[in-house]
């Protein structure tokens, strides 16, 4: 069947009505979460992984999705409003919607924001769907070698785009591959790293890391730190609609955004801040008025935006083709589809059809959805920037061990003492995830690190064991060598990259002050 087809399928699952409310709920989620600043994606995503645990598989990757979406949507009223960018994507949307908003244009740059971010989610995930198929063809005729090449190449690309230093990224990443150690060989059946606990033969549960490392570890963070608490918030004023010169300045900055954040974001060493980067500094040479940047030009917002959310669109490319996540909430997701028993990768699309289809079709649902939402509700949105952090994070606090203990409230005997084993590896792994940012230590990368470690492990034995231990067979096919060589430039490209883009942008934002 062609891609269309396919398509017209998933549109099938997408419009029950169960799912739809999911997805509703999703973007609604996303789009609040987004607005708070400090509270990502992942962390939401994170929080509602034991929540959803008992509920129907599409229905809650539907949610999920429609929570990445949202949270893309919901960080540029943050970054325009506050100057507070929620995520690194969101900090050249800052740059030069908050000097908007200063200037009493804070609705046009709210609006060209949303209004650019449907264009490009609607474009970018027609994209996907047309792309998603013959990646899947290809990766079909791989082999153990083949696989085993590939999550190297998934391990270099969360070591270099998680975080500012690749060796505390490489650092991150082997602290979940020796996690992943934990429990039974997959193999042979014995015990590894159990330490005679029960409870450990079964692995270290994803679900508790995640919400551990992003939610608990985040919450302790923002306690401990020192920093005011209190920002100020720029009023939206006059009308948020967009005159004709906005609409002539922002149409031709959505596509181009578009048709850079797309592809970034669909490459395995991807990441949204390369393609904003890159969007801005395009926009700001192609201006008919660049001396507006840095003052507030609405170019800056438009094509930004566009890049980001037509970025996110892109990681789910490798996510759902080859499960490789290229950003955190891309890795929580990839959780979340173990959480289910289903790997992300071609064979999904074989033996899950309708799950895929669903989930790309309801992302064009979720679209319009958050279109709907963010023009007449961006007064609420706003009112959600009044809610103070001690009471959004102490709330978090609670939602996430009342979420994990209804997960699994299996109790540990150790002599007189009765505790729940979640609860008390949910707190290890928080403070665990507290320490790791206080040193500027990725979070995303251990999460990565346990989900594809043992399944690295067991192609690579069954490709040694298929060429009677010969290690040549690892780099025995042209797909192989190929997916190594990419390890390597995921590595180096996106230094290159980042360096590039923000250099540019520190340039021109120097140039603006003189």
């Amino acid at each position: 069947m062609d891609t269309f087809g396919l398509l017209f399928q998933g549109f099938a699952v997408a419009m029950d009505p169960m799912n739809l409310l999911y997805a509703l709920i999703g973007v609604t989620l996303g789009t609040a979460v987004g607005v708070l600043p400090g509270i990502g994606p992942a962390l939401t995503v994170a929080l509602l992984l034991p929540v959803t645990y008992k509920l129907d598989p599409a229905g809650s990757l539907i949610m999920f999705a429609g929570i990445y979406y949202g949270g893309m949507y919901g960080g540029s009223t943050t970054s325009i409003l506050l100057n507070t960018p929620g995520e690194s994507s969101s900090i050249v949307t800052a740059l030069e919607g908050n000097k908007m908003a200063r200037a009493g244009r804070g609705g046009p740059a709210l609006a060209t924001a949303a209004i650019g971010s449907f264009v490009a989610g609607l474009i970018a995930t027609i994209g996907l769907a047309l792309v998603a198929p013959w990646i899947v063809k290809f990766a079909l005729s791989f082999g153990p070698a083949e696989y085993f090449a590939l999550m190297v190449l998934a391990f270099m690309t969360v070591s270099a785009a998680f975080g500012d230093s690749t060796l505390r990224g490489l650092t991150a990443l082997f602290i979940g591959l020796a996690l992943g150690l934990v429990g039974q060989d997959q193999l042979t059946g014995q015990a590894r790293l159990a330490f005679g606990i029960p409870d450990l033969l079964d692995g270290i549960e994803v679900t508790t890391l995640a919400v551990a490392l992003f939610a608990i570890g985040e919450t302790l963070a923002v306690a401990a730190s020192r920093s005011s608490m209190d920002e100020k918030i720029e009023a939206v004023k006059g009308s948020i609609w967009m005159t004709k010169e906005d609409w002539s300045r922002s149409w031709k900055p959505w596509l181009r955004g578009t048709f850079i954040g797309f592809p970034i974001g669909a490459m395995p060493a991807g990441g949204a801040e390369i393609g904003t980067f890159l969007s801005y500094s395009v926009e700001k040479q192609l201006a008919k008025k660049p001396e507006e940047f840095g003052h507030g030009a609405i170019e800056g917002v438009a094509g930004p935006e566009a890049a980001n959310n037509a970025s996110a669109a892109g990681t789910l490319v490798p996510l759902l083709t080859l499960g490789l996540p290229t950003t955190a909430t891309a890795a929580i997701m990839l959780a979340g589809f173990q959480q289910f028993g289903l790997q992300p990768g071609p064979l999904l699309f074989v033996t899950s059809p309708q799950l895929v289809w669903g989930l790309i079709a309801s992302l064009l649902v979720a679209n319009l959805m958050l279109l709907v939402l963010n023009l007449p509700l961006i007064g609420l949105w706003v009112r959600l920037l009044s809610i103070p952090k001690p009471w959004l994070y102490a709330g978090i606090l609670v939602f996430a061990t009342l979420g994990t203990i209804g997960a699994n409230s299996a109790v540990f005997q150790l002599g007189w003492l009765a505790f729940s084993f979640e609860l008390a590896m949910l707190i290890l792994f928080g403070l665990f995830g507290y320490f790791m940012r206080q040193f500027g230590y990725p979070i995303a990368p251990v999460v990565v690190g346990l989900i594809l470690g043992p399944m690295a492990e067991t192609q690579l034995r069954r490709a040694i064991q298929i060429s009677q231990g010969d290690f040549a067979v690892l780099v025995g096919s042209p797909i192989a060598v190929t997916l190594l060589v990419l390890a390597v430039c995921a590595v180096v490209i996106p230094l290159i990259m980042r360096a590039r883009g923000q250099g540019k942008v520190l340039a021109s934002l120097a140039a603006n002050e003189d």
